[in-house]
This record gives C-alpha cells, sequence and structure tokens, in this order.
C-alpha cells in the first residue's frame, strides 16, 4: 500500500504548476484521471522534443501514472460524466482563470452540493480575488509583482531568467499539494470539504520571508547585490581559470576558516569577521582572485568529498544526473512505456521509510482512458458511442 492510496483526483489542470502537483500525488498511489480535450490541447503535450511515438518528453513527465479522459467540457454530457465521477473522485485541480469554471457549470458552489466532502484546489496567478484576478500571466510576471526579482540581481544587470519555474513550482505546485493535504486531513477530522485559492504571486510575496521580515522591522528596502545572500558578501559564486563556476556558502565562522585554508588566504580569516561593508567587498576579491587561479578540475581535488566548508561545483543538469548523491537518493527512475520498455525520468523527492513511490506508466495518450473511465461508471458501449458521435468525447 502507498501512501495517498484511496485519494482520488480529477485533474482539470494544464502547464506546469497542476499537473506536477497531481504528479506528486500519483506517485504516492493517488488515482488521478487528467480531464483533458482534444480542442484546447495542453502546450506540454506538444513542445519537443518528443519520443519515437511523437508524444512529448515533458508531457510522459509530469502526467506519469495519471488516465487520460478527454471531454468537450462545453457540453452537458461531459458535464454529466464529471457529475457521475464526483461520488469518487471527491478532490478537483483546476488552473483555469476565475469564472470559467462557472461557466462551464463545474465550479465548486454547484459540486459540493452534488458531494458535500468535495476538495476543490484553484491555482492561478494572481488569485480568484483582487484587481489582477482575471489578469494573464507566467512565472517571471509573478516574480516581478511580487518584489523578488529586484533584489535578486546584480547592481547594474537585469534579473536573471530562472532555469527553473519558482512561481510555477514553489507557488503553485507545492502550495497546493500542501493545501489539498491541509483540506483532505481537516476532511478526514470533520467530514467536510474545502475550497483552496492557491495565488502564485501570493505564495511567491511570502519567500521574501528573510528581507520582507527586515524591512518591515526597519524600513530598509532590499537592495541588488547588498544583502548577505544576494552577493552583497561573499556568500556568491566564483569562476574558475577555465571559466566553470563553484557556489561558495560558507557563513558560519568554522566554514570560513576552512574556505580561507582551502583558497590559501589564511591571513584573511579574522577579516571575514569584521561587518564593515569594505573589509567584507576586500574578503570578496580575495576570494574571487584565489578561484581563478586554479581550473575546475584543480579545485575539484580541494575541495573533494572530505571537505566540509560549504563549497560546491556548479554542476551541469547532465553533471547532476552523475552525481552519488543524485543517484544514492533514487532521484533518476525508470517509468514503463506500453511497449514494454521504460524511461527515464526524475523520481520523487518524498522519501517515507517502508513505502515505495508507484511508478505506474509514463504520460497517456490524449483520452487513451476514455472508455475505461466511463465504463467504471456505468455507461454501456452504446452509450458510449453516443456521446463520441455527439462530439462529448474527444
Amino acid at each position: 500500500m502507498t501512501i495517498l492510496s484511496g485519494l482520488k483526483i480529477l485533474d482539470f489542470s494544464s502547464l506546469l504548476p497542476g499537473p506536477l502537483a497531481t504528479m506528486m500525488f500519483a506517485d504516492l498511489g493517488a488515482d488521478v484521471i487528467h480531464i483533458e480535450s482534444a480542442k484546447r490541447v495542453d502546450l506540454m503535450r506538444i513542445m519537443p522534443p518528443y519520443d519515437e511515438d511523437q508524444e512529448a518528453y515533458m508531457h510522459q513527465h509530469l502526467n506519469r501514472s495519471k488516465k487520460s479522459l478527454s471531454l468537450d467540457l462545453k457540453t452537458e454530457g461531459a458535464v454529466t460524466i464529471i457529475k457521475k465521477l464526483l461520488k469518487d473522485y471527491d478532490i478537483i485541480i483546476e488552473g483555469f482563470r476565475p469564472g470559467v469554471m462557472k461557466r462551464l457549470g463545474l465550479d465548486y458552489e454547484t459540486l459540493k452540493a452534488i458531494n458535500p466532502k468535495l476538495i476543490y484546489c484553484s491555482i492561478t496567478g494572481y488569485g480568484q480575488t483582487g484587481p489582477f484576478a482575471t489578469r494573464p500571466g507566467h512565472d517571471n510576471n509573478y516574480l516581478s509583482v511580487a518584489g523578488v526579482l529586484d533584489h535578486s540581481r546584480h547592481k547594474g544587470k537585469k534579473p536573471v531568467s530562472m532555469g527553473i519555474q519558482i512561481a510555477d513550482i514553489a507557488g503553485g505546485t507545492l502550495h497546493a499539494a500542501v493545501g489539498v493535504l491541509a483540506a483532505a486531513l481537516h476532511r478526514e477530522q470533520t467530514g467536510e470539504g474545502k475550497y483552496i485559492d492557491v495565488s502564485m504571486t501570493d505564495a511567491v510575496f511570502t519567500m521574501n520571508a528573510l528581507y520582507g521580515s527586515q524591512f518591515f522591522g526597519s524600513g530598509r528596502n532590499p537592495q541588488p547585490e547588498e544583502e548577505i545572500l544576494n552577493g552583497g558578501t561573499f556568500y556568491d559564486f566564483y569562476q574558475t581559470k577555465d571559466h566553470r563556476y563553484f557556489s561558495v556558502g560558507s557563513l558560519e565562522p568554522p566554514f570560513r576558516k576552512l574556505l580561507c585554508e582551502a583558497l590559501e588566504i589564511p591571513e584573511l580569516i579574522d577579516s571575514t569577521f569584521n561587518d564593515s561593508h569594505y573589509t567584507q567587498m576586500r574578503f570578496k576579491e580575495a576570494v574571487c582572485d584565489a578561484f581563478k587561479s586554479k581550473t575546475y578540475a584543480e579545485w575539484l581535488e580541494i575541495f573533494n568529498d572530505d571537505f566540509q566548508g560549504c563549497v560546491e561545483p556548479v554542476l551541469t543538469f547532465e553533471e547532476a544526473c552523475d552525481h552519488p548523491q543524485i543517484i544514492a537518493r533514487d532521484m533518476l527512475v525508470e517509468v514503463p512505456k506500453k511497449d514494454g520498455t521504460t524511461q527515464r525520468q526524475i523520481g520523487t523527492a518524498l522519501k517515507f521509510d517502508g513505502v515505495k513511490p508507484s511508478y505506474r506508466f509514463v504520460g497517456a495518450k490524449l483520452g487513451e482512458h476514455t472508455t475505461e473511465i466511463l465504463k467504471e461508471v456505468g455507461y454501456s458501449a452504446e452509450e458510449i458511442a453516443v456521446l463520441t458521435e455527439t462530439g462529448v468525447l474527444q
């Protein structure tokens, strides 16, 4: 038995935040049906590169272990199918703009009347209320509005486009997962369902926890490259002689001592404890000069597995896949495909004693499980044929 066995979810979401959340649930044993439409194809399905069957690798990862039900939600027949599924699938996750699910007749208030235990989570950029509620946006927009990007850059430089989606994942995915599980616990205790309004902008705004608290207490607005963790100290990234990089996070005194010894600048150990900005910048320059004196490979020998001073190489993704820590933590997994082969994917980060995650199959073809799902809720072959002919099924 897996951790979330018995949890049944209808996933109306697309792109990244919602699908990654429901993938996490599926990895832990939840049954997830992905509600899709041939008329509104998920970008994750069509974004290259593709496998030999022209299926996008992104889709096959994000939608692993989920069944696919393809419906035209604008039809009355599709709404009827959803309402029948609600008897068992009593958790909904959706990512439409506010008002869309209501226009379809699939909003929380309508569906709660059918199943009062319903847990319903909406993930949007700005939330269900406020002047930006219906405003379109993407990850960099939410980070901008939340006041994150301005102080997350170097002086005189533009904000950096992140290689990962911070607002989407840390803001949308993880907050939705926490919210749904909190609501499930509440339902277990009271029998009552809940509506969850996840705003990715709200979520990333809370990530200003360190500098935000300082601002409210002192009135000091966080500035680019002037704070302890954004380049205002030696906590930073340093280029080697051959233009690779190392991350240095040696903030605590014992780690700073080890850093100075490794860089062969022991005479600067005492100055690292001087809080003056001038002294901090002089020390940072010394660290920068030291790193430029050796190649990446030479520094790897120095900052080896035995070094305990919080210095690590900046790895490429390919290098990270070969890192012994990543391998030891089962972060690379083989997920079954229909042809009997497997596809390598990123595994779940959640570890439980005595329980293994469930990687059942890669993301399914559009509507692959439609007939199977409808038969499970009582539709006959003849009824399914009619639904297909009338365009309810796609």
